[in-house]
């Protein structure tokens, strides 16, 4: 009988894909499914991006890259992050990885051992969690609370490290909640952990141009006391509608980056080359489709929030971030879960249970508006429905 080694068992999912799926069978049986649940944008990649991709192709850049990406693409990162941030960033310690996972799992199997603390937010993306597991280190739940306006709390945060912390996660803004915390929070934390230099941060930041109300982001970058032991996890795929593309960035202190490098040789090689080249005219054309993207998103989340705040038994504060809403669904008298599959399996709204995204999601249910608003109208209709008439 084989014997795989016990991380393999301790691995979790991402469990919108499982409702991804599920939802694309019921469709495909003839059931109407509108999906409320994966989390990309539902706009084509902008038609320039495509086009530098093609273009690429026909220029025969079709062989391997460095396995830290093309320079001119590392520039373009470092230069875009002077640009909108006014911090300074080596083009020496970018690297280009295939997706925003890559980078969580790189930097969390760098830290993550028996014996090892590391703290995730909760409710938080999934794979933080599993990866921890995955390493043999003991997951510890920063709690993400509906009160603080779904932004992580410093002083909590604080309060929960111990000598056996290693690393710490942080989303903002966040998914699945659509959390931004304030830059005086942020500035809390720094200041409460100057004397931890032995402490890493994992700042995943992959929405931080999808913000409303007038937000600023605050990038993790922006404090040099911590800079040689922050990782930033970035990427296109929200931003630019590139999910498919697999295609991420991430910025790691002198430190870290040579085992960085050496993880990626034995893992990928290498991004895909055509695709990198998309990814700098993403970063250096024109950015008007960002805009349009994020102008529309406001939209659907003014809507979305008003429509979830008609349904009796449920309340839904306003995200601030992301394209996420994180309703409270505790008083219809449903279990997370349970709503999110009988949604699904009735009237076909595909979501995501709570639950899915940590131990402290119970009562809550994800929703992401990377949808039409005549699509949104549609499912909301169709959630009240079915929870008043239960």
């Amino acid at each position: 009988m084989l014997k795989t080694v016990d991380g393999f068992d301790r691995i979790g999912e991402e469990n919108a894909f499982a409702v991804l799926a599920r939802a694309g069978a019921l469709a495909a049986s003839g059931k109407d499914v509108i999906n409320l649940g994966i989390g990309q944008p539902d706009f084509p990649t902008p038609p320039n991006i495509v086009d530098a991709a093609i273009k690429a192709l026909r220029d025969g850049h079709h062989g391997y890259t460095d396995a830290t990406g093309i320079l001119p693409l590392r520039e373009a990162v470092a230069a875009d992050l002077h640009r909108r941030f006014s911090v300074g960033v080596n083009p020496g310690n970018v690297l280009i990885v295939p997706g925003g996972k890559v980078t969580m799992f790189s930097a969390i199997l760098m830290f993550g051992e028996p014996g090892v603390d590391i703290l995730y937010p909760d409710p938080g993306f999934p794979i933080y969690r599993s990866m921890i597991e995955f390493t043999g280190a003991r997951p510890i739940p920063v709690p993400i609370r509906e009160e603080n306006g779904f932004a992580f709390s410093a002083e909590e945060t604080l309060s929960l490290i111990t000598p056996q912390t290693r690393l710490i996660v942080l989303n903002s803004p966040a998914n699945p909640c659509g959390g931004v915390t304030p830059k005086a929070e942020v500035d809390n934390l720094v200041a409460g952990l100057m004397d931890r230099p032995d402490i890493a941060i994992l700042s995943d930041e992959i929405y931080d141009q999808m913000l409303y109300d007038g937000e600023e982001h605050v990038t993790l970058l922006s404090y040099p006391e911590i800079r040689d032991r922050v990782i930033l996890l970035n990427g296109w795929s929200k931003t630019y509608a590139m999910t498919g593309w697999r295609l991420g960035y991430s910025v790691w202190p002198d430190e870290l980056y040579q085992k960085a490098r050496k993880l990626a040789v034995n893992a990928w090689s290498c991004v895909n080359t055509p695709a990198q080249f998309a990814a700098l005219e993403a970063l250096t054309g024109p950015q008007d489709a960002v805009g349009e993207m994020l102008s529309e998103f406001d939209a659907r989340r003014k809507l979305v929030v008003r429509l979830l705040n008609y349904i009796p038994g449920v309340s839904c504060i306003t995200p601030k971030g992301a394209f996420y809403a994180f309703p409270n669904i505790s008083s219809t008298g449903f279990k997370a879960k349970e709503l999110a599959s009988a949604l699904l399996e009735g009237p076909g709204v595909a979501t995501i249970g709570g639950p899915d995204f940590g131990i402290l999601g119970e009562g809550y249910i994800r929703l992401s508006y990377a949808n039409s608003q005549e699509n949104i109208r549609e499912a909301l209709n169709r959630m009240k429905t079915f929870i008043s008439s239960a």
